[in-house]
């Protein structure tokens, strides 16, 4: 990195991770590591190892516990997939920690240009005629 990002971003990147995490339900890979990248200079992997460092031990406790009190969390789904994720996410970083960086990047790239479309063309289908 260029300069060292100073702590303003880092909290700004946080508040707005934060806010949409808590309407939608993302976070990580769709905002933190594009701003840490974009913003921030980070490299496609010092943002992806920043961005679960980050989700660790918060993982939106504070919004789970309010959708848990208005009966919004299936908690045998949430364990069964939480350790699925786990071991998911175990694999994956031993094998895109040896991708180059660039290849990461467009890795990633094309997921969300995917995800993006996906969500496009769903939400067309469901307008009003």
């Amino acid at each position: 990195m260029a300069g060292e990002p100073n702590t303003v971003l880092f909290i700004l990147i946080g508040l707005i991770a934060g806010v949409i995490s808590g309407m939608f339900g993302v976070g990580g890979g769709i905002l933190i590591v594009p701003m840490l990248v974009i913003f921030a200079g980070f490299s496609q992997h010092a943002a992806t190892g920043t961005s679960l460092a980050v989700l660790l031990p918060p993982v939106g406790l504070g919004a789970v516990v309010q959708y848990y009190r208005q009966g919004q969390v299936d908690i045998r789904a949430a364990l069964i997939i939480a350790l699925c994720l786990f071991l998911g996410a175990w694999v994956s970083a031993r094998v895109a920690t040896r991708v180059p960086d660039a290849m990461l990047k467009l890795a990633f790239g094309i997921f969300m240009t995917l995800v993006g479309i996906s969500l496009v063309v769903s939400s067309v289908r469901r307008l009003p005629s």
